[in-house]
């Protein structure tokens, strides 16, 4: 009786459970038996294993073959399994020492010609085996990923006969030497700076208010008066990740199996789905369970233009992840959780031809049913709420006066973010209500001031607290210790959706 152990790693959401590969050899038909909860993907791999074994010189045992994949409860699919149920069965018929395998991880796919080819979502395993500090054995087109890691106990292999030599001694693999010195914090795509927006000049003040709190903005105003180019210019005043952060989101997109380009390592990502999407393309699923685009966003920007254009029911999937910070997929064989930290920024006409002043060819019935399309307790969820109008005549044609750059205004926002997390640990969008009373600096007066506004308007009890948020980002901004009741009517100021409906109410 012939049997052999080989470690390897599953891929559930963003983490990686190990996973033995056990071989058992007997005596009997020859047959090749896979179990312990294998996908279609995971049951192929017994052709490919045996074409790879033979196709590299290696005797395919003719004997009764078991492979148990365990935990057998655990769901496994995908061709990462190919390369360790390779090694179980050479390491089961004495064609390698079974000694070599201690502390040693194996995780490809196999060609027919007994190649090593790249497996997505590798990145989680990576980090799995640096905190069990073993030795990962893994594909060497998935090089870029073990860099970002900076595990130096990663072997790379091209072919399987390598790693077979490798394990007897008779040869070393190439691994990482420098890890992730080559990627620099400054070594990122240049933005788009905000100073080429022509005029809106409350709307960039209230731009720089978003980054520096990292709060939600909803820009309201008709085509063509620049939403989405400011939008995309808010990736400009956002600080860089650190190397932890930066990690984060590369696992989230290694499991999308999206390539990770080493120049937008540490940039915040920013993703812009069309209307079209489904909430599974948002939230994320599938029968593989996948990460959506709020996940694919996490600790960036999510910007939905034309947001009156996405089906309801799409739009009020993304309420629960805005307040959590996470999504959970539950699925009959498993849960699992995406994390999605991530701030909105969405564009919106003020009515469906694209206008709610006089000019506008749509009935007052046309544009309530036409804003309706976004629920109350969507529209509770964004912390400004701004106008965007259409720029004055001779604006496009003066000289700009008092426009600030990129540079200037993400210093600003630095500063005040620093300060946040100083004083409370978080940022001041993710104050919670008792932070808010410890932390936040509001005169008694001036919150009695705000209520009483807030009754007035008809908002809600969390509006009641975002406004008092987004109030500490402005005093924030300014350097203010203490919050007064300017900076109150300043976040008051910027409520341009409840003040457009109460107008449409009223007529």
């Amino acid at each position: 009786m012939a049997i052999a152990c080989v470690h390897t790693r599953a891929s559930c959401g963003v983490e990686a459970p190990a996973v033995t590969v056990e071989v058992h050899l007997s005596n009997g038909l020859p047959a090749f038996n896979l179990v312990g909860l294998p996908e279609t993907s995971v049951r192929e791999a017994k052709e490919r294993v045996r074409s790879a074994l033979i196709n590299s010189g290696f005797e395919f045992p003719m004997q009764r073959i078991t492979v148990n994949l365990a935990p057998a409860d655990l769901p496994k699919q995908g061709g990462r399994y190919d390369l360790p149920i390779a090694i179980g069965i050479l390491a089961a018929s004495n064609q390698i020492p079974s000694q070599s395998l201690k502390n040693h991880e194996f995780i490809g796919e196999l060609a027919l010609s007994g190649q090593v080819q790249a497996c997505t979502g590798i990145l989680p395993a990576i980090i799995a085996a640096k905190d069990s500090d073993h030795i990962l054995l893994m594909p060497q087109n998935n090089r870029h990923e073990a860099e970002l890691v900076n595990y130096q106990r990663v072997k790379f292999a091209h072919q399987l006969s390598q790693i077979s030599a490798y394990l007897h001694g008779q040869q070393s693999l190439p691994s990482i030497e420098n890890g992730a010195e080559w990627i620099s914090p400054d070594d990122i795509q240049t933005q788009a700076c905000l100073s080429e927006v022509i005029g809106q000049y409350q709307a960039k003040q209230a731009l720089e208010i978003t980054a520096a709190g990292s709060h939600n903005l909803l820009m309201l105003g008709p085509p063509g008066t620049g939403k989405t180019m400011l939008a995309s210019r808010i990736m400009s005043l956002l600080p860089k990740m650190n190397y932890e952060e930066a990690l984060e989101v590369a696992a989230i997109h290694s499991v999308a199996g999206m390539h990770l380009s080493p120049k937008q390592f540490f940039q915040r990502p920013f993703r812009s789905p069309h209307h079209t999407s489904s909430s599974m393309s948002l939230v994320g699923g599938g029968s593989v369970p996948k990460p959506g685009e709020i996940s694919l966003a996490h600790r960036g920007v999510l910007f939905l233009d034309e947001v009156a254009e996405f089906p309801r029911k799409v739009l009020d999937c993304l309420r629960e992840p805005m307040e959590t910070g996470e999504v959970i997929i539950s699925r009959a064989a498993a849960k699992l959780k995406f994390s999605s930290r991530f701030q909105l920024i969405a564009a919106l006409n003020p009515s469906p031809c694209g206008d709610a002043e006089g000019n506008s060819r749509a009935s007052l019935n046309e544009i309530k049913r036409y804003l309706g399309r976004l629920s109350g307790p969507f529209i509770d969820r964004f912390d400004l709420t701004i106008d965007v109008p259409t720029l004055p005549k001779g604006t496009l044609t003066q000289t700009p006066t008092n426009n600030e750059t990129s540079a200037e205004i993400a210093k600003r926002v630095l500063q005040a973010r620093e300060t946040q997390l100083a004083r409370a640990g978080v940022l001041n969008s993710q104050l919670s209500g008792k932070q808010l009373k410890q932390t936040g600096g509001f005169n008694s007066d001036d919150l009695v001031f705000l209520e009483n506004s807030v009754n007035q308007l008809g908002l809600s009890v969390r509006s009641y607290h975002r406004l008092q948020r987004v109030a500490r980002t402005i005093a924030d901004l300014q350097g203010e210790q203490t919050v007064s009741r300017s900076h109150l009517a300043q976040a008051l100021g910027y409520r341009a959706m409840d003040k457009l409906l109460a107008r449409l109410n009223q007529q």
